[in-house]
């Protein structure tokens, strides 16, 4: 502990002032938005879980965090195989310590996540780059306008959490621990199965070593990977007789989503323009706006990413990971999905203009605002 803090205690100091000036941000802003006077539309509606968690909580498990409370306390119910169960399982195993609030077991996983992303995204990015570019890259990271789901009652925190601690593994030449990552983040969400090609192309790189029986033994670490998604298609064949049922599941929740074919991306944006060009303008298109900028943004900002020979096994996951959601015919959800495509926050750390990184921190900071508020009177936004 003591190595730890002396080889790291200044990022540590950093990560840790930052993580507690958003949740101060946070919890400033649920308590003020019902004076907003933007009216309550939906939100935190689980009776039997609303009694037992305090109530200034709440907000922080709109739409898809109740799926994984519900699921935690009582099992998979109808439709929600879409959810991944490493997350609820953490809630399930968590709950008894805070008394049997499990919104405070969510969060309690969720903020404890996130706040070691924040120092494994820090500690990526200083094996490439100077402490400068880890310090904007971060700050861009949690001033993007859906940051605020790290830390709320959803995966993004967890997710991002073993994303960023395989590849840093990787790195590190650790691939025991870069396996079990990969392992432990296909079982919270489905991307986390692309960190397998992106291994094997790290992987690849150091094919230097001399030692074959070392090579193999990395190698197989890497084939970790696939077990965790394995394992839950495993437990929905036994229990619903469908290893799919997770894809299978996903026109239930709108958007017009398929979950029996691929729709290529270019029919997707093509949906989204007429949309915006042919409906009159509706305060709900602020989130249309937000998933098609999401879309076409990281789509460029994962070519310019590879223009800038920010590394390549980073580069074939984000890639994937932004690709993946996209074959359901919509970017639903897509501007919280993308918090994940982090060598695209690298990216902005790297512009050297101090004027266009301050204009993106603004036009970031006022829509996460305002997203966060949205979301806390009930409105869907990622």
């Amino acid at each position: 502990m003591k190595k730890l803090w002396r080889n790291n205690h200044k990022i540590l100091k950093f990560v840790f002032l930052v993580f507690i000036c958003w949740e101060a941000l946070i919890t400033f802003l649920d308590f003020i938005c019902p004076y907003t006077g933007i009216p309550q539309h939906g939100g935190f509606n689980y009776v039997e879980i609303k009694v037992i968690n305090p109530s200034f909580l709440w907000n922080r498990a709109n739409f898809d965090g109740i799926h994984y409370l519900d699921i935690a306390k009582k099992g998979y119910g109808i439709y929600q195989q879409a959810f991944f169960p490493l997350y609820s399982k953490l809630i399930r195993f968590f709950t008894p310590v805070f008394g049997k609030k499990d919104l405070l077991a969510a969060l309690f996983v969720s903020n404890f996540s996130t706040l070691l992303a924040l120092w494994l995204f820090y500690r990526v990015v200083l094996l490439d780059y100077p402490d400068s570019v880890a310090r904007e890259s971060l700050l861009i990271w949690l001033f993007f306008p859906t940051s605020f789901f790290l830390f709320s009652a959803y995966t993004e925190g967890l997710f991002i959490f073993l994303i960023l601690l395989s590849f840093y593994a990787a790195r590190k030449k650790k691939w025991l621990l870069a396996g079990i990552s990969g392992a432990l983040a296909s079982n919270t969400r489905l991307v986390g199965i692309f960190l397998f090609p992106a291994l094997l192309w790290e992987w690849w790189q150091n094919k230097k070593i001399t030692n074959y029986k070392l090579q193999i033994t990395n190698l197989l670490s890497i084939f970790l990977i696939p077990l965790g998604l394995m394992s839950y298609m495993k437990f929905l064949w036994e229990r619903y007789h469908d290893p799919l049922m997770f894809l299978h599941v996903q026109p239930f929740f709108g958007a017009q989503r398929s979950g029996g074919k691929i729709i290529l991306i270019y029919q997707v944006f093509w949906r989204y323009l007429k949309m915006i060009l042919t409906t009159k303008w509706d305060p709900l298109y602020f989130v249309v706006w937000m998933e098609l900028i999401a879309g076409f943004g990281f789509l460029i900002l994962l070519f310019l990413a590879y223009k800038k020979r920010i590394r390549i096994s980073y580069l074939i996951f984000a890639f994937l990971a932004y690709l993946a959601p996209t074959f359901s015919g919509s970017f639903s959800s897509l501007p919280r999905y993308v918090l994940v495509l982090f060598p695209c926050f690298i990216y902005l750390g790297l512009i050297e203009s101090r004027l266009i990184r301050d204009t993106l921190l603004f036009i970031f900071g006022f829509l996460f605002v305002f997203s966060l508020v949205l979301f806390f009177r009930g409105y869907w936004i990622a």
